[in-house]
């Protein structure tokens, strides 16, 4: 049965969809199948794996509220055993719809049920806040992966998270767990950085992934091609790095 991972962090800017898009496609590439669910209004996990925005058929938001099924929304993309299921800004609107559906937090579970023995990784990137969209993702999920950068103000807000998870888990998802915490926008000559690092440490020693992902100007320029940054440049520092979180991934669960 394949794995439900959910991207979140309710601060926006933190390197969440280069993240989910990155892992997932680094997961792809070292053979297993993945499904990449687009949670986030704006679309850029969908534009980020090279899918049009405009026309698609079906969305995140049809699976959810309109009764059509997973498997026709997903689209194969271009890159090794990586699928997705889009959205566009529809999904805007989705969310107040959501509130009106009797269990509505339930509606993407209900949908990815249907579909998750078809993967080995189901991997949902999710909009930077901790609206009815991020908590139908976190339901779904069997597992989260917190994305944060190397800032004291992204410290504050990893706390406030972790406790958001701890309701979602005690009300809905008994079985959901914090899988890792991943550092982005790593600079290691800043102090700051080594700071942050060190209180990390301190307070979630056991959730800290081992690999913290560099800034790095080809995973910056990968998302403008459409592409993840795998295949813009193997050889750079971020392929590296994401191809190695992927690897400690598939070891914690």
């Amino acid at each position: 049965m394949g794995k439900i991972i959910t991207f979140a962090n309710q601060k926006g800017g933190v390197g969440k969809t280069t993240s989910a898009v990155n892992v997932a496609a680094s997961l792809g590439i070292l053979g297993k199948k993945v499904l990449l669910v687009d949670l986030d209004p704006q679309g850029n996990t969908t534009s980020g794996v090279g899918i049009p925005k405009k026309n698609l058929k079906y969305t995140t938001s049809e699976i959810m509220l309109d009764g059509v099924s997973a498997a026709d929304a997903v689209i194969e993309t271009k890159f090794q055993n990586l699928s997705v299921i889009p959205t566009n800004i529809s999904l805007a609107g989705s969310e107040f719809d959501l509130f009106q559906v009797e269990e509505g937090e339930k509606c993407m579970k209900k949908a990815l049920d249907t579909i998750k023995d078809n993967y080995d990784y189901i991997i949902i990137d999710c909009p930077p806040s901790l609206g009815m969209l991020t908590i139908n993702a976190l339901v779904a999920a069997d597992s989260v992966i917190v994305p944060m950068q190397c800032e004291f103000y992204a410290l504050e807000g990893l706390s406030q998270l972790m406790i958001s998870i701890g309701k979602i888990k005690q009300k809905f998802n008994p079985s959901l767990f914090v899988c890792g915490i991943l550092v982005t926008m790593y600079n290691g000559r800043l102090v700051l950085s080594m700071q942050v690092i060190s209180e990390l440490k301190k307070h979630y020693s056991d959730k800290l992934f081992k690999t913290a992902v560099s800034r790095n100007v080809r995973l910056s320029e990968a998302p403008g091609f459409g592409m993840p940054v795998y295949y813009h440049d193997k050889l750079s520092k971020g392929t590296g790095e994401y191809l190695e979180v992927a690897k400690e991934l598939m070891e914690r669960i």
